[in-house]
């Protein structure tokens, strides 16, 4: 099983790297990539488990664009993140600033809570001050501190109720377009993927991506049926695209855990993604 689609404690995932590496070996996962959102802080650690527990291992982000006051998620693979440790290395400093955006909201969605009268424990948010830490915020933090104060039953009623868009505490994002984002991600030397595009209704924003430098589109994940599959593939094709695809876990007990081991990338499509990047196993 091959699984490009992975989350760790550095953003919103639940399992820390050396857990994510056991729980993809337990499921039969074969090769496997980190993609956090924002951050690339837990690729060292994922790399070396992963070395050693035998599997294949390719360094990837996930990071979050904005088209129409909505998120937009492109996947990154291939960059070489040694080099986005460099603080001028353009998506490096990017990163940064997504993250310092990323604690803002979060932010002003706390002081939506309090004022709602729904006040959270947020110890999650120490150390992060200005956004230089390499870890990454996100809601789902902030849902788990509405269930732990027990405002809420689960994580899905904190976000109907006051996450989501259109909760009583929600904060649009801002941020860079999609096509921006790949770009960047284009220049740091990576691949761009359109992640999970069956979710947004947004196809017709791929000719556009595809001139900014979009190189795959995530063709494989748990909300896309047998029909997006294979609309995806043709897009793919049409547009000289290779698929990604992966089980977007973010640990266990979330609401796509059960994907973890039985939605991934086909042997054949991951053998045309590395001759894409130019890279080979040896030296994922």
């Amino acid at each position: 099983m091959i699984d490009l689609h992975l989350h760790t404690t550095a953003s919103d995932g639940r399992s820390t790297p050396e857990a994510l590496v056991r729980e993809a070996a337990d499921a039969g996962v074969t090769t496997m990539a980190v993609t956090d959102h924002d951050t690339v802080a837990a690729v060292p650690a994922v790399r070396a488990a992963a070395r050693a527990a035998g599997l294949e291992f390719v360094a990837g982000i996930e990071i979050t664009a904005v088209h129409g006051a909505r998120d937009v998620h492109m996947l990154g693979y291939f960059f070489g993140a040694d080099a986005l440790d460099r603080g001028a290395d353009e998506l490096s400093s990017f990163l940064v600033e997504q993250r310092a955006d990323r604690r803002r909201r979060l932010v002003e969605m706390i002081d939506r809570l309090t004022s709602l009268g729904v006040p959270i424990a947020t110890d999650f948010m120490d150390g992060e001050e200005g956004g230089r830490s390499h870890r990454s915020l996100g809601r789902p933090l902030l849902a788990q501190a509405l269930v732990d104060a027990g405002h809420v039953r689960n994580l899905r009623q904190a976000f109907d109720e006051y996450l989501a868009d259109g909760g009583a505490a929600f904060v649009p994002r801002r941020g860079a377009s999609p096509g921006e984002v790949a770009g960047l991600i284009a220049r740091a030397g990576g691949l761009a993927s359109f992640a999970h595009p069956g979710r947004l209704g947004l196809d017709g924003l791929v000719p556009t991506l595809v001139e900014a430098g979009l190189g795959g589109l995530e063709v494989f994940h748990p909300d896309h049926d047998d029909e997006d599959v294979e609309r995806y593939r043709a897009m793919a094709a049409e547009y000289g695209l290779v698929a990604t695809g992966g089980s977007d876990y973010h640990g266990p007990d979330t609401a796509r855990a059960a994907a973890l081991g039985r939605v991934g990338l086909p042997a054949d499509e991951f053998a045309r993604l590395i001759a894409r990047a130019g890279a080979t196993p040896s030296r994922l």
